[in-house]
This record gives structure tokens, sequence and C-alpha cells, in this order.
């Protein structure tokens, strides 16, 4: 990172959050993370989440046009990591437009201009969380369920985050929780759209939700592309990669490798088994992957049984990010 970024807040953050580290601070964050985000919390969570979801169907139901992406599938991790974190509703317009500053600036080549918006992102998002974690201090909530209250407070046998990893790893659950929801729903409706018979297929057979969402994480993935640097000579597929080597990952490719998967081109919401790297693997697995489930079952099931009609209105316009693939603007009409 530091040849992209230099001496800056985007460095200090991307060298600290959870996601570009390994053991032990990578354990110690991870920890601490997953005791909120349990089976048991998951399943606290859904009423609120089901209760949200259906509060913005009835927003929509009663507009000629709506873009799925800001009035839907946006909102919908903004308020779920909220809640986790337990940051005020008054509080939370910014979060979205800091976590797409700070992502942006991950991208293989980015402009001086994205540069210093994300660097920007990053200094407000810490001066605000110094502020809420200070108030967290002094009233905290419950661990349980309190993820920032959690991280606060660390681990029973003493092994807490310093200042700046509370800072970083704050501000990675606001981003990693963020951008993949959003546009795991607004790819994943997308895709059903295109396939018109899967689509129905759902809307009649809703108990296909589970594998359905596991199928549109496959079929076209909200991160395209991940980095590693190799700690150890290693052979892939034949190719000699020698330690201390930089390598970029093609999610979405070994998503579509016909090697893995019959029919990889193709939309099947039933599809089993489905091993998609969606989330990654091993130690580095996405953190979040079962809240994002959660959020991708309730928001699917929801929709689809709702407004089985629903299209597309106008030409979607995507973002041109190649690091994580979405849309901007998803215009549809809800049949």
């Amino acid at each position: 990172f530091t040849p992209k970024f230099g001496d800056s807040p985007l460095l200090e953050h991307h060298t600290t959050s959870l996601v570009f580290n390994d053991p032990p601070l990578h354990t110690r964050v991870r920890r601490l993370i997953m005791g909120a985000v349990n089976q048991r919390a998951i399943r606290r969570m859904e009423d609120g989440l089901v209760s949200l979801i259906d509060d913005l169907l009835d927003r929509m139901s009663d507009l000629v046009q709506v873009d799925i992406i800001g009035d839907f599938a946006a909102r919908i991790p903004i308020e779920v990591i909220g809640n986790l974190l337990n940051v005020p509703h008054s509080e939370r317009s910014p979060l979205r437009g800091w976590s797409l500053a700070i992502l942006s600036a991950l991208e293989p080549a980015p402009g001086k201009t994205v540069l210093e918006l994300g660097n920007q992102a990053v200094v407000e998002f810490i001066e605000y969380l110094k502020s809420l974690i200070a108030m967290r201090r002094q009233s905290p909530g419950d661990p349980s369920s309190d993820v920032l209250t959690r991280l606060i407070q660390g681990e029973k046998n003493g092994a807490k985050l310093t200042e700046p990893e509370l800072l970083h790893n704050c501000i990675f659950l606001l981003n990693a929780g963020h951008e993949t929801t959003t546009n795991l729903i607004g790819n994943g409706l997308h895709a059903l759209i295109r396939h018109r018979d899967q689509l129905e297929r759902l809307a009649a057979e809703p108990g296909l939700i589970d594998t359905a969402v596991e199928e549109l994480l496959r079929f076209e993935s909200p991160l395209q592309l991940n980095n590693r640097l190799t700690t150890g000579p290693m052979v892939i597929n034949g190719t000699e990669i020698p330690a201390g080597t930089f390598l970029t990952l093609g999610v979405g490719a070994a998503n579509r490798d016909p090697a893995q998967f019959d029919r990889p081109d193709e939309l099947d919401i039933g599809r089993t088994p489905n091993n998609h790297v969606a989330f990654g693997q091993g130690q580095h697995a996405c953190s979040g992957m079962n809240v994002a489930r959660l959020e991708g079952r309730i928001a699917f099931g929801r929709l689809v049984a709702r407004f089985p009609g629903i299209d597309l209105a106008a030409v979607p316009e995507r973002d041109p990010r190649i690091r994580f693939r979405g849309f901007r603007r998803l215009p549809v009409t809800l049949g």
C-alpha cells in the first residue's frame, strides 16, 4: 500500500484494519467481532431486519419508478451496521459517502482526486468515531449485541485493541458490511430480472431462497478482485511463485471456473453444490458473511414475494470501479 498511498490516513487505515492483516492482530479483532455476529446474535437481528425491509418496500410501493440502489439496497446495510455499532439514526447520513470514498481508493490505479477524497473521508470518519467512542466509554452498551462496546472492552483475558486499531476496525466494519451487501442485492436483482425464469421460479418456490442467495453471490460476485502477499514459495496451476509476491485474485473469475462449476455461466437458483469464494475462505473468510446472507435472504425473499412483476425501467448505470462490481443506479418498476 505504501507506493499507492504514501504516508497518509488511507495507508494507516488499510494497514490497521482486519482485512489486510494476519495474526496476531487479525485473530484478536476477528474474535471480538465474531462474538457479536454469531448465530444467536443473527437470530436476534432477524425480526428487526424484516421490519426494516418491509418498511422500505412500503415506501417504494406507491412510486412510479424506483432506484433499487438508493431506495433499497444501500439503505439496508447502513441500518444493519449502524445498529451493530449503535450509531444514532440521526448521525448515519454521512456513512455511505465515507465508505464509498475510502473503498474507491482501493482501485488498482486510483487518481489524485480519488485519493484526496479517500484521505478526507478517513479523517472525517475518525473524528466522528472519537466522539462516539467517548460516549460509549461513558455509557457502554450490551457487548453481546453492540459491536463497538465489545471492541472497546476487549476480551475477558485483557487483550484490548489500541486506539488506532479500534478506530480503523470500526471503519472497516461499516465499509465491508455496506459495499458488499449493497452490491449483492443490486447485482442479484438485476440478474433475476435478466433471467426471468429464475425470478419466476423463486416467486413460485420461496423455499429456494438459501440456494438462490448463494447462486447470486457466485454468478455476479460483489467483490471481483482481492489481493494477497505470498508468505512462502508456492505453485499455482504449474506456475512457481516466490515468497513476497503481490497477487491479485480474480474472485469473479474463480466463481465462473468451469473446472469447479457445471454450466458456470448459467444462473441456477437451485444450484448444489455451490462452493463459491465470494466471501473468501479459511482464516480470512468474511467475518460478516452470515449477516450478509441474512440480509440477502430477507431482501430477495420479501421483494420477490411482494413484487414478482418487477422489471427494468431504464438502462442501469454501472459503477465503473473494477474491484467492486455493482450499480450506481438501477431504475425499476415494481409491477
